[in-house]
């Protein structure tokens, strides 16, 4: 049996050594000897950045260089690697862009930085010979940078879409499992630690719009910005939306969706969505992600993991260093950065066309129907189906489902419906993704 002999050390500096950075920690320690033959190389963690006295000395006891001096790491001739994962913007993006100036290869878990920044960084790789990796930056250990970058770098990519946030996908589950309602569902994920005790990058949907900037750049080749991304949170999801959905066939999910339309450019989203239960995405549950995408001779494939956590976020990390390091020893550094080369235009949400799923609270009286049917109809909105569900008071709850419409559209009708006397409330207005509608 083959096996190589090694005789060669890279040595990487570590940036942080919190939930993440201790994984990685203890993944290069505990599968050394499989990661050098897989890397050619021997990996060694040289110096860790810290500033947490207990992780200090907890470090300093197992032999590890620990400093607060970042160019302790980044002016080390001897360090080759710079892994960044103290999270935020500054001073990580600075950090980073030093230490490539320096002539180190970087790799992060920041998606922060990368769907703001990451372009520069590239570009600024690019002229070093450098490379620049951050699969762990969405998706946690689910591989999916690396795949669009080469695996699936053949194909022209129409469709990446996907649940990138493990806390809402696992509120909006418990909803319909445990008859819960939002702010329940909110209490109990802080409680098991999936939410932070400020939930609103998650529930409001910009975690994922950070992640889906990054993905649809690399799927499309063009520079899409977070700015770029249309976002609604699940807030104004009621456990009674959750109830009909499935009703109707359909789950609710919180999805990251990026499309290619030729006719007018990136279509980039992030909010509420019914997808169809017979969907392979309506079947993610918990805190686990997916990314399904749809390229032009691969068809459609979805991968599926733990998009967060210590364990799976270094699993990715760890890969990345494998393939830096491999670079390294055969000479092939700066061999995939940017691939943004081109300019597609991004589409205006107003001219987005999908199904729209609507609950209302409306008179309960003869007329109030054609009304409605009416106002919808002013606007160009064809009605698939209108169902009165439970009455509330006075008060009928009306759920109308739309065939496709311009959200553009959709906004005047239900300004016309929010101006009839018969109508009490407009309470939801969510997204349907399903191919079956026209």
């Amino acid at each position: 049996m083959y096996k190589k002999r090694i005789d060669t050390t890279i040595n990487v500096g570590l940036l942080g050594a919190g939930t993440i950075g201790r994984g990685v920690i203890n993944l290069l320690r505990e599968n050394a000897l499989t990661i050098a033959q897989k890397a050619g190389t021997h990996i060694k963690l040289k110096t860790v950045l810290e500033k947490d006295p207990i992780l200090v000395k907890e470090l300093t006891d197992e032999g590890y260089i620990v400093t607060q001096e970042i160019n302790d790491i980044i002016k080390d001739p001897e360090i080759s690697i710079v892994v960044e994962l103290i999270g935020r913007v500054e001073p990580a993006r600075s950090f980073m862009a030093k230490a490539i100036e320096n002539g180190k290869h970087v790799i992060t878990a920041n998606k922060d930085v990368i769907a703001v920044h990451g372009h520069e960084l590239l570009e600024m790789a690019a002229l070093k010979h450098a490379d620049v990796m951050f699969e762990a930056s969405v998706g946690g250990g689910i591989p999916i940078i690396r795949p669009l970058k080469q695996c699936l770098a053949g194909n022209n990519i129409q469709a990446v879409m996907g649940i990138v946030n493990g806390t809402t996908n696992y509120m909006l589950g418990r909803m319909i499992e445990e008859n819960l309602d939002y702010d329940s569902a909110l209490k109990e994920s802080q409680e098991k630690g999936y939410a932070e005790k400020d939930p609103t990058a998650d529930v409001g949907g910009m975690d994922a719009a950070r992640k889906i900037a990054i993905l649809a750049s690399i799927a499309f080749n063009t520079r899409v910005a977070l700015e770029d991304v249309f976002v609604e949170g699940i807030q104004t999801v009621a456990l009674q939306d959750i109830k009909y959905a499935a009703e109707l066939g359909y789950a609710v999910k919180l999805l990251a969706i990026a499309k290619y339309l030729p006719e007018h450019g990136i279509d980039v989203r992030v909010h509420p969505t019914f997808l169809p239960e017979d969907h392979p995405l309506a079947n993610v549950k918990g805190v686990f992600n997916a990314v399904f995408i749809t390229g032009d001779y691969v068809g459609d494939v979805m991968f599926y993991g733990q998009g967060a956590g210590r364990r799976a976020t270094a699993s990715a990390v760890c890969g990345d260093i494998i393939d830096v390091a491999r670079n390294i020893v055969n000479a092939g550094s700066g061999r995939i950065l940017c691939t943004c080369f081109d300019e597609k235009p991004i589409c205006s949400h107003d001219i987005v066309e999908t199904p729209f799923y609507t609950r209302m609270l409306v008179t309960d009286k003869p007329g109030v129907l054609a009304a409605i049917a009416a106002a919808f109809g002013n606007n160009g909105v064809s009605l698939r189906t209108v169902l009165q569900k439970s009455t509330i008071g006075a008060y009928a709850e009306l759920v109308v489902i739309t065939h496709k419409v311009c959200y553009k559209n959709l906004s005047q009708a239900i300004q016309s419906l929010k101006d009839l006397p018969a109508v009490a409330k407009i309470c939801t207005a969510i997204r349907v993704e399903d191919n079956k509608f026209a």
